[in-house]
């Protein structure tokens, strides 16, 4: 049996894709396990950052051997001509820390990827330590050229390539290049997890974030979608069940 980790950073990432498949939670990080025929396939989101996404990519192999892994979930766009809810294959991941750049494997089997929208098989995205406001999105896209900016996919490329094994990278684009937001960074704890009831007491006393706010839930929405049908297209055509 083959066996494909999908990793991600929140659960609702994962939301659409993993409706119907079997939820554990072991040690810290979220699992949900689909198989079909030969294969299975398991998802695992343990938190925001490079260190959770190697946790969550440690659990899964913990259960067995991994023969490939993606790396999905929402990214920020660097690029106007990304747009919010949007999912597209990634072609090379910098992390901006090292410097360090991993290939990802060709896509060429993902027909609903919009990558064919910008006239070329994938952008490059880079990952960040810390979530990217207004200002330092530009200062990332001039540093590395990239088209999108996450916080795990450089953990998820490393070990992949330790391992030798393929490694996928397709995000969902929750917030446009030009998007003014406020600074997520301080809602994010310490174990990379979002403190949602402080957000929501810091959010409610200052409406002028509410637009904003409003339009990212829905294109972060749109976005989960948008990766789930990607994603679930890969089963079809690697003969699985959806």
């Amino acid at each position: 049996m083959t066996r494909t980790a999908i990793i991600a950073a929140m659960p609702g990432e994962f939301k659409p894709l993993v409706r119907n498949w079997q939820h554990t939670r072991s040690n810290g990080v979220d699992l949900w396990r689909h198989s079909s025929n030969d294969a299975e396939w398991i998802a695992a989101c343990a938190g925001a950052g490079v260190d959770r996404a190697a946790k969550a990519f440690a659990e899964v192999e913990r259960l067995g051997p991994i023969d490939s892994v993606i790396s999905t979930g929402w990214a920020g766009a660097l690029r106007e001509e990304l747009v919010p809810g949007g999912a597209y294959w990634v072609a090379g991941v910098i992390d901006a820390r090292t410097g360090e750049r991993f290939a990802a494997d060709s896509t060429d089997r993902f027909p609903r990827s919009q990558n064919r929208d910008l006239g070329h098989r994938g952008c490059s995205l880079v990952t960040s330590p810390t979530m990217a406001g207004h200002e330092e999105k530009r200062r990332l896209a001039a540093a590395y050229g990239a088209g999108m900016v996450d916080m795990e996919a450089s953990a998820v490329a490393r070990l992949a390539q330790m391992r030798g094994i393929p490694f996928y990278c397709i995000k969902g684009v929750s917030d446009g290049y030009n998007d003014q937001l406020l600074d997520f960074n301080r809602f994010i704890s310490s174990d990379g997890q979002f403190k949602l009831i402080w957000f929501i007491a810091f959010v409610l006393l200052r409406p002028r974030y509410w637009p904003a706010l409003m339009r990212m839930g829905e294109n972060s929405k749109r976005a989960a979608q948008s990766i789930a049908a990607s994603l679930l297209d890969f089963l079809e055509e690697s003969g699985h069940v959806r």
